[in-house]
């Protein structure tokens, strides 16, 4: 396949920062906007690059990242909506929490409550809790994901349909224009599934940066969750699917 100079050099900045955007291309190569459109969509039929709202993504870029790399995105927007999340959690609950990095800051923020019962299928956020006796943690059983500690797998999905808990805390790692929630693994999307639909008021937790991201698995919808708690969303259709579903949408950084 043949690829211009130009294109070569965007692939190889895209490949080296997870994803490239029209403004800033445009001004690194001193052409227009529209020539850096034309140039990303080129690569995108090639299936080189996968567009993003603003740019594209090196489709093993962000999305492919080391856990530890991905905890370093967005850690101060993380740890805020993680104490915001814990602040909707009264003591004495029974909850879910699932894998992510975010839902690890939620479980970090909840380690001053009392009484709660979790249910995880994420090996470090039961490592977290365990130590506290005033939690109770229960870990889920199935196949441990070695790139992340997070359980999935039929076995895990069983096992979660065996509760019936007062609140789900989840994440997903894109959330599409019209609201879908996506995932990359489907074992983990499954027992996702069996946690929205096993909890009384289900929290999704998320950072602003996947609105920008894109993933191939449908977990659900935006209309299905009962909170949403982001850092900013500047998404018109998000916000409007928010207040037509009548879903409590929490911003924690914006202005």
């Amino acid at each position: 396949m043949y690829l211009s100079p130009r294109h070569a050099e965007i692939i190889q900045m895209a490949k080296d920062h997870g994803r490239v955007l029209v403004d800033d291309l445009a001004t690194h190569f001193n052409v227009t906007p529209q020539t850096i459109r034309k140039d990303l969509n080129d690569l995108c039929d090639q299936r080189l690059l996968s567009r993003i709202h603003g740019g594209a993504l090196y489709p093993s870029g962000i999305e492919n990242m080391e856990y530890e790399a991905r905890r370093k995105i967005a850690a101060d927007e993380k740890e805020a909506i993680g104490r915001a999340a814990a602040r909707l959690i009264p003591d004495n609950a029974s909850l879910f929490i699932n894998i992510g990095t975010t839902t690890e800051s939620v479980s970090k923020a909840l380690l001053d409550h009392n009484g709660l019962m979790v249910i995880t299928n994420n090996i470090n956020v039961a490592n977290r809790m365990r130590i506290y006796p005033s939690i109770e943690v229960v870990i889920a059983g199935g196949v441990v994901r070695g790139s992340d500690g997070g359980v999935v797998g039929e076995a895990a999905v069983d096992f979660i349909r065996q509760f019936k808990v007062d609140y789900a805390v989840i994440g997903a790692s894109a959330i599409d224009h019209d609201g879908a929630l996506l995932d990359f693994d489907f074992r983990e999307v499954k027992v996702a599934q069996a946690i929205i639909a096993n909890a009384r008021h289900v929290i999704l937790v998320s950072d602003q940066t996947k609105f920008e991201r894109t993933a191939p698995v449908r977990i659900g919808h935006l209309s299905q969750v009962n909170t949403f708690i982001t850092d900013r969303c500047d998404i018109p259709s998000v916000r409007k699917i928010c207040q037509e579903a009548e879903v409590q949408l929490i911003e924690t950084s914006a202005s």
